[in-house]
């Protein structure tokens, strides 16, 4: 039996602990058997001083150990894809890219969680479309990945349960900010929920977790590294969050921006990282193709109309209603005039997010209710002209009044100069094992 003061001395003092050691305190941990003080302590220890790439593993293989696995591959005979985001505001991407990777015959397989704060979660946008179905079995979801290529669902409780209690502890006590435990958190549910190959679209700026380049290239390094020590391909796409990706922000109307971009009319900075994702997953599957070909690949799908067809077999297999009309809209949408004119600089994402956030677009707490019909429409980006009086936004509300409360900070949003920004790129590198 472990001792676990000793443990938290150890790592304090900048020793190494044993993968039998991280074990039996995970595991301990999830029985109830170390107390959340402990735990906490520990976890400020490993703030202070890291964890090795074996330590960070042992943790992740141990967090893995407290639930259920599945072996999507072994039910399948194929290999399986997914794709993890580290979360933006207006982040639909998966909603496009599954429909595009399936249409190319490569099973697609996700587990996806819900939004907290101003990054909005992949199935509450999903939960917008009517009769839409989240919670499936495990056999459902092997059943509807063999039977139409796709299938996104909310993960178990059974899946990785330690993790969601070391996360609430973790967000108490000031020590998320780690990039082994964020690694170790997000690669044992990607490891758990049965996929081969994983794309990790990586956000980075204003808008995202990490605000360096270089602090999002070490924690798509440590992903890889622990992808790589479990037998699974990671490549991780680094992406621009400084401002919305894409127009829309909010539920109903991400999904339409999504279904936009399938039909090849959407958002080019959107379209960019949407097909960059898809292209990696593409490289990495059994289609044994090249990057390049893997690209020509994804476009075809989306130019004939085949990834249209594959988001509506996976919506109608789910439940939902794959019309884009039955997609709920909000009562009242109200068009934000530009001040002056000129061309827009930037466009906060923090600012525009928390402003969907007070419409009802997302939740301050976990159990908070959503409305899915509300959010922003950003008609104008970055390097946009725009005169005076010319709309830049459009705010999607319940009514007048809760428009008017967030008319302000969209308009804070934006920045205008009197010349054209320089271009920026929404993909800022790819990373791979």
């Amino acid at each position: 039996m472990i001792r676990v003061p000793e443990l938290i001395e150890r790592k304090r003092d900048g020793g190494e602990l044993s993968a039998d050691e991280m074990g039996e305190l995970m595991l301990g941990y999830a029985r109830g058997e170390i107390p959340d003080y402990q735990l906490a302590a520990f976890c400020m220890a490993v703030y202070f001083r890291g964890l090795t790439s074996a330590e960070t593993y042992a943790m992740t293989d141990a967090l893995i150990r407290t639930g259920e696995t599945v072996d999507l591959h072994g039910a399948l005979g194929r290999k399986v894809v997914d794709k993890h985001s580290t979360g933006g505001v207006g982040d639909k991407t998966s909603i496009a890219v599954g429909p595009i990777v399936a249409a190319c015959g490569v099973p697609f397989g996700k587990m996806s969680g819900r939004g907290l704060g101003h990054t909005g979660g992949t199935l509450d946008k999903l939960e917008s479309i009517p009769g839409f179905r989240v919670e499936l079995s495990t056999d459902e979801l092997i059943e509807q990945v063999r039977a139409v290529g796709l299938a996104i669902v909310g993960a178990t409780a059974d899946l990785v349960p330690a993790d969601k209690r070391l996360y609430a502890l973790r967000d108490v006590t000031a020590t998320v900010d780690n990039y082994s435990l964020i690694a170790a958190s997000i690669m044992s549910k990607k490891i758990a929920g049965g996929a081969d190959a994983v794309v990790l679209d990586v956000k980075v700026g204003s808008g995202a977790f990490m605000k360096t380049l270089s602090d999002a290239e070490r924690l798509a390094e440590v992903m890889i590294d622990l992808g790589h020590r479990a037998d699974r391909q990671v490549v991780a796409v680094i992406s621009a969050m400084g401002e919305p990706l894409g127009h829309a922000v909010g539920n109903a109307l991400e999904i339409r921006e999504a279904i936009a971009t399938l039909r090849g009319e959407g958002p080019p900075d959107f379209v960019e990282l949407v097909l960059e994702a898809s292209t990696q997953l593409l490289a990495l599957s059994d289609l044994d193709v090249s990057v390049e070909e893997a690209r020509r690949r994804a476009e075809q799908v989306i130019g004939d109309g085949t990834a249209v067809a594959a988001y509506e077999r996976w919506i109608a297999a789910q439940g939902g209603d794959p019309d884009e009309d039955a997609l709920p809209g909000a009562a009242y949408v109200r068009q934000l005039e530009s001040p002056g004119a000129g061309y827009v600089d930037s466009v906060g994402a923090v600012q525009v997010g928390n402003a969907a956030l007070r419409l009802g677009a997302g939740r301050r707490e976990k159990d908070d209710a959503i409305d899915h019909s509300v959010g922003i429409v950003c008609l104008k980006k970055r390097g946009d002209a725009v005169a005076a009086g010319e709309p830049l936004a459009e705010i999607h509300a319940a009514d007048d009044a809760s428009a008017e409360a967030v008319a302000a900070e969209v308009l804070a949003a934006y920045e205008l100069a009197d010349e054209p920004p320089p271009g920026r790129a929404v993909i800022l590198g790819v990373l791979a094992e």
